[in-house]
């Protein structure tokens, strides 16, 4: 189910690898911003569900390490049994609700530990936490931590940077919310037009986490645009294709860099 692309990192990701020529600086660079993201889909109910949620993102970066953590600001509209980064869980039929809140606040690690520049090359792994902060009793969020490890790899070829990776997460289960721990997949690739402008695409895919919710899969195109060496700006449209991803979600971001 997809909620908020900060808390998947799958664009900020598929963005610092297809910039990462090397280490970032020994002195380390500090970027923060905050996105606006939209999504709405039926997830095998016959009621949509809207999700809106404002994250404040800060992300530090030092030699091959990248620091990130995302605090965001969520409002969901639909069923009541649809959940917030989970979908539907339960097989009965619920009654609308609107509710908004704090989400899941997510911090992630990414170590880049291999880095062929002459092959232009590389590889990540990354440990992510998603805390349990969101009000479980509104469908904010689960109201457990989940613990996530993802290998990324990418290649340039010229004007392009092809990325693909693989991610395990467990998920936290609770009696009230059951859920399976699940592999993820992403796939992709980013153009860069000029020294100013990238444009790609992401295929993402994730093993569904209950028996009552579908597994996810979704494609996103996004552009970025960086107006100078501060700051840059990112939107992005997503289109699912099961019942664990929206029908259609929208975003666009704003980051600055000390």
């Amino acid at each position: 189910m997809q909620t908020n692309k900060y808390s998947r990192l799958m664009l900020a990701s598929t963005l610092v690898l297809a910039a990462h020529a090397g280490w970032a600086s020994d002195e380390g660079t500090l970027t923060m911003g905050t996105s606006v993201n939209y999504s709405s889909g039926k997830y095998g109910t016959q009621t949509s569900t809207d999700i809106t949620s404002i994250p404040l993102n800060v992300a530090y970066d030092k030699g091959p390490w990248t620091f990130k953590v995302s605090v965001p600001y969520i409002r969901i509209t639909g069923p009541s049994d649809v959940v917030v980064g989970v979908g539907k869980t339960s097989a009965t039929t619920s009654a609308v609700r609107t509710a908004s809140g704090l989400g899941d606040v997510v911090t992630a690690a990414t170590y880049n530990f291999y880095n062929n520049a002459e092959a232009q090359f590389g590889a990540d792994v990354t440990g992510k936490i998603k805390f349990g902060t969101a009000d479980s009793a509104k469908g904010l969020g689960t109201g457990e931590n989940d613990y996530s490890v993802i290998l990324d790899v990418y290649k340039k070829v010229n004007q392009l940077t092809f990325f693909g990776g693989i991610g395990y997460t467990a998920l936290g289960s609770s009696a009230a919310i059951p859920l399976r721990n699940v592999f993820s997949l992403t796939a992709g690739s980013v153009y860069k037009m000029d020294e100013k402008n990238n444009a790609g695409f992401a295929y993402d895919y994730r093993q569904k986490s209950t028996a009552t919710s579908a597994a996810q899969s979704e494609l996103t195109a996004f552009y970025v645009h960086k107006f100078d060496k501060s700051w840059k700006t990112q939107t992005y449209l997503l289109k699912g294709f099961s019942d664990g991803s929206p029908d259609w979600g929208a975003g666009v971001s704003v980051g600055y860099a000390f």
